[in-house]
């Protein structure tokens, strides 16, 4: 059928529309300040096969991950009005534990007949995903430095959280009673339905205005329009084989630093479109990470979801914004992951870093590839590491446990046409910082200094955006645990440009003795002891002293 693109246009902004509300129904009645604040969240709507159609503006680690597990849940349960299903296994689409999952159907009312009364499958799906700051684990916060997955919290399969509109009390129990934080933790379990609710009530006004049958077709519309356009501009890349290799600086047990190897093969056009089937078998892309280093015994092993992931947030940041975010994108491209590897890992190994690390370096080694094909349009490296900090302990206020995460931003990679921007979070990240204010008001914390870090990106005719200073004070005996990356190497430069500083860690004990810390470390601090992360800056583009490019 004749696709209508003022209709299309209408939709896509609808479908997008509601995932953004969801977003913002979530941050409102979150009660952490990792969710409320940092916004570390993502929601997004499928539809009835689980295809993604429609994503909030929110982590990019997140959304390209979801997907997979909207498909484990859909693959677990049959899914009647009022239930919802939640899971945080990385090994059936999730990322890492602390990311928990709920997952809705959707049934519209069609006629005088009750949702689903007429035996179909849910019309729509709805999820939330969430960075919870404590799943248990032997680290508070559940990002330490583990050998299994056993270690680092409670592993949630696909199970009914709420059943016909019902909350399974005995689910939650279960979860609540293995968590140091549970009041929280339930509060932002509800955050999490309540964006699910707004959602699905959003697409059930939508289909009343505009009808089911149109805002099905749509959403089928939508996944082939985006298809179109990441084949309209991969067909654009010059064809060819294109390698890269980098390097996480070590897995937190040895010093041996974990390669990550790619080669992107670019075939050129692609088979006619009435060829479709035998076109799915001829991607316009291959991106083969074949050549990575096994999995590691550490918590930096990224799983199939992760990488999958950072394969979708590179090439959709290749296209314009308008184009829409749905399944569609991936399907001119096809994307090898070895299994056992570490950017393909098998249970039961720990995964807590490839969340938030090595999906750093994925997207790095994708881009330092493209560099090759389309040099005019890929930045330097950007800071490469999230400085994944928790700070855990008992609340002398309260006298109850408490678990803090932040992540810490750093500098952004130069571009062929302007620095880099300093002080934010890049990348598979899209989060903020925690206000100084609302984390001493939420912690026995207090922030001594916080400030960008001078002269730390990368020289070049367009430098590197810088760093960022942040030394917290304990006002009461804790556990500090640090996952960061690019301490033994800066961030690279691009043609001619300089690498960017690395980051660096220390703890000013009590009796002013500073002690430099790695990148990966859990330690003890007593009340009145400070941890000062400095993260890197972002590579330098071009080579310094060359007359400045033109471009906005």
């Amino acid at each position: 059928m004749r696709r209508d693109p003022v209709e299309l246009e209408i939709f896509k902004n609808l479908y997008h529309s509601i995932a953004e509300e969801m977003g913002a129904a979530l941050r409102r009645t979150a009660f952490s300040p990792n969710i409320k604040e940092r916004r570390d969240y993502s929601c997004a709507v499928f539809d009835g096969a689980g295809n993604v159609v429609a994503m909030g503006d929110h982590m990019p680690v997140h959304l390209g991950s979801m997907p997979m597990s909207v498909r484990a849940a859909i693959s677990a349960h049959d899914m009647a009005p009022g239930d919802v299903v939640m899971l945080n296994d990385p090994f059936r689409g999730g990322t890492h534990l602390p990311d928990i999952t709920l997952v809705a159907p959707v049934h519209v009312r069609r006629g005088r007949l009750r949702p689903a009364a007429d035996g179909k499958q849910p019309d729509f799906y709805v999820a939330s995903r969430a960075h919870h700051a404590d799943v248990g684990g032997t680290y508070a916060g559940s990002m330490g430095l583990c050998r299994e997955i056993y270690q680092e919290g409670f592993r949630i399969p696909p199970v009914k959280l709420v059943q016909a509109g019902v909350m399974q009390r005995d689910v939650l129990a279960l979860l609540l009673n293995n968590v140091r934080t549970p009041e929280e933790r339930e509060g932002d379990l509800g955050a999490q339905l309540a964006a699910c609710h707004t959602g699905a009530e959003r697409l059930k006004e939508i289909c009343a205005r505009y009808g089911i049958e149109p805002a099905k077709r749509t959403a089928r519309q939508l996944l082939d329009y985006s298809e179109e356009l990441m084949s309209a501009f991969l067909e654009r890349v010059p064809p060819g084989t294109y390698r890269a290799e980098d390097f996480l600086d070590n897995d937190g047990i040895s010093d041996k630093p974990v390669k990550i190897a790619v080669t992107l093969n670019f075939s050129g056009k692609r088979l006619p479109r009435l060829n479709r089937k035998n076109a799915l078998a001829r991607p316009l892309v291959t991106v083969d990470f074949t050549g990575s280093d096994p999995q590691v015994e550490g918590s930096v092993n990224a799983v199939e979801a992760i990488t999958y992931s950072a394969c979708f947030y590179v090439f959709r940041c290749l296209l314009t914004d308008d184009v829409p975010a749905t399944a569609g994108l991936m399907k001119p491209i096809h994307v090898i992951a070895p299994e056992g590897t570490i950017v393909n890992a098998r249970p039961p190994v720990a995964v807590a870093g490839g969340n938030v690390e090595t999906s750093q370096r994925i997207v790095d080694v994708l881009l330092h590839a493209l560099a090759q094909a389309i040099p005019d349009r890929i930045p330097a490296a950007a800071s490469g590491t999230m400085n994944n900090l928790t700070i855990g302990g008992i609340d002398p206020r309260t006298g109850k446990p408490f678990a803090y995460y932040e992540t810490i931003a750093g500098g952004m990679g130069a571009r062929p046409s302007k620095p880099g921007v300093s002080g934010v979070h890049t990348h598979m990240t899209n989060s903020l910082n925690t206000p100084a204010e609302a984390l001493e008001y939420a912690y026995p914390l207090r922030v001594r200094h916080y400030s960008l870090r001078p002269a730390s990106g990368g020289r070049g005719e367009h430098r590197g955006g810088d760093g960022i200073i942040r030394e917290i004070e304990v006002l009461t005996d804790c556990d500090v645990t640090l996952l960061a990356e690019r301490r033994t190497r800066g961030p690279w430069g691009l043609s001619g440009g300089e690498a960017a500083l690395p980051g660096k860690t220390s703890v000013i004990r009590n009796d002013d003795a500073i002690e430099e810390m790695p990148g990966k470390f859990s330690t003890r601090l007593s009340k009145g002891e400070r941890i000062r992360i400095e993260s890197p800056g972002g590579g330098g583009w071009g080579a310094a002293g060359r007359a400045p490019s033109s471009g906005g």
